[in-house]
């Protein structure tokens, strides 16, 4: 049987941002996130990727000893360790059995509060991540979506690449890591979350543990300004002529957290692409056989983020589907939801809710990322991560109705700008102009290389197009996630 968790908060300005403690006895495991407020946005013009390395240099060495030994220490215990930066936050995070806390703890304190950054450890991971970068223009759906937060956020933080760039990389020295590291790693900038066998009074006994070593300092102020709209319709391509799929994204500006249409617009993103029977999966996917997968997010941080929608069809494919799923955004922003689809998705989203918190580490981390991402207040209540609509509470969600409260049409649309149907005709025929030369291009080079006429050529990975902006590429993206 579960044992049921007990949690504790604790917000000493004097020690560290805050403690979040949820325990559970269901398994003899701990876990521990030690989240700072700052992240890629605080990169330095010029030397995109520094919040990155720095923090992925803390398991590279530290104070007696070096990455290989760390490694080893790791594993002799039986521990996970990692760390990584997202745009807004840096983290360092750790699982183990219970019983080897204390040795592990040791470990982790002495990696956050003195690290090496050993010169030839840093040129060593100033190398992997150049050699990632390259790596990732081989994945469509990456530089797809490289291509539309560029486009989008042009000139915001947002739009720049948590990894950096090959020239930004090279610019980052022993001096920048330090200096980054002197200036956002300290305890009134760190949150901590905890969570398993472990009372909420020695979780916060192991959170001063794990800080002890830093100094003071300050919380660092977020100093990313809102968004602006980008007027218009945009078209972006990142053109491979040697593809046969495309990866295609679409969308604009969407909602922010303290929004009072944000919760709504979850809601009704979840029946119009949250799910395997939403309306982009069953025309894209069930009725037509475009796109193996068909999506629509709304995105969320600190300051407005993007809603996108996305799609991989064929070349073939990509005109005709662009124009329905425009034309299935303007007919949602227009007529809202039906009421059996908001009666199903508003009974979706109550009965999984469960899944969302039947951990004590999705818990606290619910909590940790309100608060690293800035959702208190407003419709947005402490503990819930608001790009998961299940986690308001059930009376919200059920106390909506399919036309009104649903929003009609983006904010970013509210501002102006306008991805609905009605001018996706000049895009329509400008991306199938595209398609057909591709396709004319590729048989051409075909024929030239020697394969008998009419061969299939062999399949490729996909391409990718992107919103407000839409735009065609192909390339992987990541987001870090507090795991």
């Amino acid at each position: 049987m579960r044992e049921a968790a007990r949690s504790g908060i604790s917000q000493d300005k004097s020690t560290v941002g805050a403690v979040f403690v949820e325990q559970s006895r269901a398994l003899p495991l701990i876990s521990a996130v030690v989240a700072w407020r700052s992240g890629a946005v605080h990169d330095p013009p010029g030397k995109e990727g520094l919040a990155r390395v720095t923090a992925r240099m803390l398991r590279r060495g530290c104070a007696g000893w070096t990455g290989d030994s760390i490694e080893d220490r790791i594993d002799t215990l039986g521990g996970e360790f990692g760390a990584d930066t997202s745009p807004s936050a840096s983290s360092a995070q750790f699982e183990v059995i219970a019983r080897n806390l204390d040795p592990l703890a040791a470990l982790v304190s002495t990696l956050i509060a003195r690290p090496s950054f050993d010169e030839e450890e840093l040129a060593r991971l100033l190398r992997e991540s150049e050699a990632e970068l390259i790596e990732a223009r081989d994945s469509d759906r990456a530089l797809c979506s490289r291509a539309f937060r560029r486009t989008l956020f042009a000139g915001h933080p947002y739009g720049r690449r948590v990894a950096g760039s090959i020239a930004a990389l090279k610019r980052i020295t022993r001096d920048d890591v330090q200096a980054f590291y002197a200036a956002h790693y300290t305890r009134k900038n760190a949150l901590v979350a905890i969570s398993g066998d472990i009372s909420p009074e020695d979780g916060e006994a192991l959170a001063t543990r794990l800080l002890e070593g830093l100094p003071e300092g300050a919380s660092v102020a977020d100093a990313v300004p809102p968004p602006a709209r980008v007027p218009g319709r945009t078209l972006v391509f990142v053109d491979k002529p040697e593809r046969t799929q495309t990866q295609m994204v679409i969308g604009g500006l969407g909602t922010h957290a303290h929004d009072p249409d944000h919760v709504p617009l979850l809601v009704a993103n979840t029946a119009f692409g949250g799910t395997f029977t939403s309306r982009l999966m069953q025309e894209v996917r069930a009725k037509r056989g475009w796109s193996y997968g068909a999506s629509s997010r709304v995105g969320f941080d600190r300051q407005r983020d993007a809603f996108t929608m996305w799609t991989a069809p064929a070349a073939r494919d990509a005109a005709a589907c662009l124009a329905l799923q425009l034309e299935l955004l303007h007919t949602w922003r227009q007529e809202g939801l039906s009421e059996a689809e908001l009666t199903f998705v508003k009974r979706y989203l109550v009965r999984s809710h469960a899944f969302e918190i039947d951990t004590a580490k999705k818990r606290v981390h619910q909590r940790l990322e309100a608060l690293v991402h800035a959702l208190l207040g407003g419709v947005v209540l402490e503990g819930v991560r608001p790009h998961q609509v299940a986690l308001a509470p059930a009376p919200r969600v059920g106390a909506l109705r399919p036309a009104g409260r649903v929003p009609r049409e983006l904010p970013a649309q509210r501002r102006g700008g306008d991805p609905g149907a009605g001018e996706y005709r000049g895009a329509h025929a400008h991306l199938r102009r595209r398609s057909g030369d591709r396709h004319r291009g590729h048989a051409r080079r075909h024929r030239r290389s020697g394969c008998r006429r009419g061969a299939e050529p062999r399949p490729h990975a996909g391409r990718s197009l992107r919103p407000g902006v839409t735009g065609c590429a192909r390339a992987r993206t990541s987001t870090t996630r507090f795991r």
